[in-house]
């Protein structure tokens, strides 16, 4: 069985819990990274995890200036990390248990970082967990593009695009259980918001 060590990405950054949220975004764009591990300050302390869901939706939503908003403030110590050795389906199920996106690998020392991405490239013979952490990518989806949809209006093309990342995950999940959904989401959000519809008609 794939391990999170096999599958996991070495490349990854710690910094500050003192550093700005700033500070943080510009390293993860530099980089093209989702998440930054926050270091301990001392040996028995423990990891944290600022992610790029905490800068959006802990700071941007609240029109907070991410020049004077601390890591400490918005990351999440302890964070759950994963064994190197772990196998890659108990992996998957401690991120849909836990609703994770992404953990440090920690055996000692700091190893890696494992996210969805890494699993779901490697678990086309998982069809359980892949399905599992579709489902927790597709709530996470949903929630992203209600909050593009509210930043930048219902009739924008963000808004649009936003709920095509969302059907097409949903159509993912759908193709794994070789069943159609009752409903979408961007059709339940349609019933709060009909003029949304409109605005998804392109302009070929």
């Amino acid at each position: 069985m794939l391990t999170a060590a096999d599958v996991m990405t070495k490349d990854v950054a710690t910094i500050r819990s003192s550093a700005t949220v700033s500070e943080a975004v510009k390293l993860m764009k530099a980089r093209d990274w989702r998440a930054l591990v926050v270091d301990r300050r001392h040996p028995q302390d423990a990891y944290g995890i600022i992610t790029e869901s905490d800068v959006v939706y802990k700071v941007i939503a609240y029109g907070k200036d991410p020049n004077k908003v601390r890591v400490y403030e918005i990351m999440t110590k302890p964070c759950i990390v994963v064994n190197p050795e772990l196998g890659l389906e108990y992996v998957a199920r401690l991120f849909a248990d836990h609703h994770l996106r992404r953990a440090p690998v920690i055996s000692g020392d700091l190893l890696g970082i494992i996210s969805l991405t890494d699993i779901l490239a490697r678990s086309s013979s998982l069809e359980t967990p892949r399905t599992i952490l579709l489902e927790q990518e597709l709530q996470d989806e949903i929630k992203k593009a209600r909050l593009i949809c509210a930043e930048k209006g219902i009739n924008s093309s963000e808004c649009a695009a936003a709920w095509d990342v969302v059907e097409e995950i949903q159509a993912e999940i759908a193709h794994q259980r070789a069943m159609k959904p009752l409903k979408t989401a961007f059709e339940d959000y349609c019933d709060e918001y009909p003029e949304a519809a409109e605005a998804r008609v392109y302009d070929l």
